[in-house]
């Protein structure tokens, strides 16, 4: 019943409504996020990598880091991030699963200091996409998917311009999604192409 109720969810059409919610997308909410700066399109969308515990999928602490909920002594690897106030607009699970934190329309806080074709501070621009995952292990197929139905509605939506990794907006301080994440695969979905 529940492959059932997934596949269903999987066939439906992603949309971005007015306020930049996403129907088939679990809503979990993030206060790491504030207002963009008045009059700024969203032209980019930044494709991060992350896992918590380091290299260990599932669980919710990608969750309770977004909703500042992180037990700092429940894993050695949460200690130094626990107390970070971060968040991103989407993170999609190795399944596939769409989980948003914050609404396109606000702020998350999720590049950090960046910058991209000469402008800084990205996110007031751009969207913020997390895939559990790591630089350097294969992302799963059905993150592929989601993701590319995830781009495809917000090109609907917003005047997206350009796509980049965290590494390319942040270079020197972050890698991510890394080496494993499959460029030229995702293009080919984002544009409607299978092979």
């Amino acid at each position: 019943m529940k492959r059932r109720a997934a596949i269903a969810i999987r066939r439906r059409r992603l949309v971005i409504d007015a306020g930049g919610r996403a129907s088939c997308a679990a809503h979990v909410a993030s206060p790491n996020c504030d207002d963009r700066p008045p009059a700024t399109p969203i032209t980019l969308v930044v494709i991060h990598g992350i896992s918590l515990p380091p290299g260990e999928f599932g669980g919710d602490a990608i969750a309770r880091l977004f909703t500042n909920t992180l037990d700092p002594a429940a894993h050695p690897g949460f200690a130094e991030v626990a107390a970070l106030r971060v968040s991103s607009h989407f993170l999609i699970r190795r399944d596939g699963t769409l989980v948003q934190f914050v609404p396109c329309a606000r702020r998350a806080w999720h590049a950090g200091v960046s910058t991209w074709r000469g402008r800084e501070r990205c996110n007031d621009f751009s969207i913020g996409i997390e895939l559990e995952g790591t630089d350097d292990i294969a992302y799963a197929p059905r993150q592929y998917t989601t993701l590319a139905r995830l781009t495809k509605a917000l090109r609907r939506r917003y005047p997206i311009v350009d796509i980049a990794g965290h590494s390319d907006v942040a270079p020197g301080r972050k890698t991510d999604p890394g080496p494993a994440f499959e460029w030229t695969r995702f293009r080919r979905l984002a544009a409607g192409r299978r092979r």
